[in-house]
């Protein structure tokens, strides 16, 4: 660092100035020398002071920067020794070179030099191989931020663990809002009298009070069906952990008076304002009731639901009252709309071909055309033997289009109606789904995570036994001036008896007051026969899947077809279904590969089991006793061990519901 002095800025200006009083003072002593000389001697005294000044401050700047450093020198190794810092440095074996001791103190070590990263921590090595950047783990029970330098080969180690704990106290009293609703109140009240009806509303209330009084739940009743629930995400979590036993006591306890009340739960977590709450917990509890009630739904912040309970049958509704108000919702809607696009799931089966014809029929007693959407390339036999029905009827054979053509005719003011499924990713021809803004969505089947976006109508029944029973009932309320003729009624009737196996599944007293109906129109139960008839070779390959069924645990059965031989979903799902048959069989999975190459799982059950649970770990779903799923880029082998440990996980209780 250049003296004061000495630099350019100062020293020509202090130059220049003793030059020029040099000269005057040099003129001075030509005119009057004693004063001149007085000034030279002057000008001398002023150069030494500065002289002495100037080494003075020189000497005090050497030993200012002398002094800082030293302290900056011991400062930085206290820094590096000493500051609740911890400093790691590793070679290329990821084996420690150097380690302060601050670190060394917080894994109760006297030195880590020559010890490998692995017994520091073994996730630190898998970190700095991906190339994360900083990551927090745990050390000793202490959690520590983790920052990588590569180039160096440096570790850094700050202790987060305060910092951690605010997060997870936060995190643990954040407000959660539930909403509980009293599934089949109305339907088990609706004539009593009041002191039997005050009794029943004491005795759940009770029950929820000493629940939320165990669990320190403040829960409030706002109706005869409702009660508002708030707790924080603390006792969600306890709440969890007990699988929400609630469900289990309400039912049990209604069920010994012969009431069997059952109740569900919609949950919302996650969201930082009390009306995102709210709107989060009732999504969560229409979600819950969309898959037939008795079980809690969360609906996370990143989307995904989980679900708890759920484990009994739907309960038959007795009334039709919902079914004329959304059959004259659907009127209305059909009314305002240019035209009718009926589409079901892919590679579609008698329910589904069945319920787009009993739409179809719906759209032209309103006086609109109608389409219903068909991949002539997704088809069994079953549906095949249909639609030859179909064909020979060329006017109700003109009503089926082609995906590319129902995307060519859909306009603004087109009606879009999806039958037997809710999810977009299942329907013939997604696209139709993105373009259409109306759309009106029919299932039976129990709703899951995915659906349809904003539709305008949804009727979904998850105790009904197939969608061709829901459309059936509509048409009940429709205007009859153009009459279902023998072939619509006979596919309507088809789809019934095929989800029902023959009406000794899922039947309710509804099912056959629809059966009824549609004989009434005429339904041929012998063409229904026709067309469920199969041909020997395909008889003989479900044997041979069949035989290669065996006995898992507690009355499951599991048969796998062979890796190189593919199978259609039907073939598959009768199979499970034939295995139910059997003797202390109380589930049955078949799993095979399909002609997609997918490999396909039909599960079934006569109630004991909930295959929908399981048929959801996996990816799938459907109803209690009726499931499937499809897994992609996997072999028989390793899909029957995915099988295996969620069958485990469901008997042991654990499963995620």
């Amino acid at each position: 660092m250049p003296d004061f002095y000495k630099r350019k800025l100062f020293r020509y200006p202090l130059y220049a100035l003793l030059v020029i009083t040099s000269i005057f003072s040099a003129i001075l002593v030509y005119f009057q020398w004693v004063i001149g000389l007085a000034s030279f001697l002057l000008l001398g005294l002023i150069t030494y002071y500065l002289y002495k000044a100037n080494s003075l401050l020189k000497k005090e700047m050497e030993h200012y920067i002398s002094t800082l450093s030293y302290r900056l020198k011991k400062v930085g190794e206290e820094a590096l020794m000493e500051m609740p810092i911890g400093i790691l440095l590793y070679n290329d074996e990821f084996q420690v070179e150097w380690a302060n001791a601050y670190l060394s103190n917080c894994l109760d070590a006297d030195t880590l030099v020559g010890r490998s990263l692995y017994d520091v921590e073994e996730l630190i090595v898998p970190l700095i191989q991906q190339e994360v950047e900083s990551e927090t783990i745990t050390l000793n029970e202490q959690k520590f931020k983790v920052i990588i330098k590569r180039e160096e080969r440096l570790l850094y180690f700050f202790d987060v663990t305060e910092q951690m704990e605010i997060v997870q106290l936060y995190e643990a009293e954040r407000t959660v809002l539930g909403i509980i609703f009293l599934d089949n109140y109305d339907e088990v009240t609706q004539g009593m009298d009041d002191q039997r009806k005050s009794s029943l509303n004491s005795q759940v209330t009770s029950i929820l009070n000493e629940w939320a009084n165990e669990h320190g739940v403040f829960l409030k009743r706002t109706s005869s069906e409702r009660f508002i629930a708030v707790l924080n995400e603390e006792i969600l979590s306890n709440l969890e952990k007990t699988k929400f036993t609630i469900l289990d006591d309400v039912r049990e306890n209604t069920a010994r008076d012969s009431v069997a009340l059952t109740l569900s739960i919609g949950i919302g977590i996650g969201v930082p304002t009390l009306p995102e709450l709210g709107v989060s917990a009732q999504s969560s509890l229409d979600l819950a009731l969309g898959r037939g009630g008795d079980q809690v739904a969360i609906k996370l912040p990143n989307g995904k639901v989980k679900f708890y309970g759920g484990k009994t049958n739907p309960m038959e509704k007795r009334t039709r009252v919902r079914a004329r108000v959304i059959s004259h919702a659907l009127k209305e809607i059909v009314s305002d709309s240019d035209k009718v696009i009926i589409m079901g799931h892919k590679y579609p089966d008698m329910d589904a071909v069945g319920a787009s014809i009993g739409i179809l029929k719906v759209a032209q007693m309103n006086h609109k055309e109608g389409y219903i959407v068909l991949n002539p390339n997704e088809i069994d036999s079953g549906v095949g033997r249909l639609l030859e029905e179909v064909k020979e009827n060329t006017e109700l054979w003109s009503y089926f289009i082609t995906p590319e053509q129902a995307l060519e005719i859909a306009s603004n003011d087109t009606l879009l109606v999806v039958v037997d499924t809710h999810k977009p990713s299942l329907v013939i021809e997604e696209k139709l789904v993105s373009k259409i803004d109306k759309v009106v969505v029919i299932d039976h089947h129990r709703r899951g995570e995915e659906f349809i976006q904003s539709p305008l109508l949804v009727y979904m029944e998850p105790y009904a036994s197939s969608t061709a029973e829901l459309v059936t009932e509509l048409l009940e309320y429709q205007p009859k001036k153009k009459k279902i003729n023998m072939l619509e009624a006979t596919a309507l009737l088809a789809g019934i008896i095929v989800d029902t196996k023959s009406f000794t599944l899922r039947t309710g007293s509804r099912t056959f007051d629809a059966a009824s109906y549609l004989r009434a129109q005429g339904a041929d139960t012998i063409l229904v026969q026709k067309f469920l008839k199969e041909n020997m070779d395909h008889f003989k390959k479900r044997s041979r899947l069949i035989e290669s069924a065996f006995i898992y645990k507690r009355g499951i059965a599991i048969a796998k077809g062979k890796q190189n031989e593919t199978y259609d979903q039907v073939m598959i799902a009768q199979a499970a279904d034939t295995l139910l048959t059997m003797n202390d069989v109380v589930a049955s999975f078949v799993i095979s590969v399909r002609h997609d190459l997918r490999v396909g799982i039909s599960a079934r059950s006569l109630g004991d089991v909930n295959v929908q649970l399981i048929m959801e770990s996996l990816g799938g779903g459907g109803h209690l006793t009726n499931a499937a799923t499809q897994i992609e880029d996997t072999t028989i082998e390793e899909a029957e061990e995915q099988l295996l440990l969620v069958i485990d996980e469901y008997l042991e209780g654990g499963t995620k519901k």
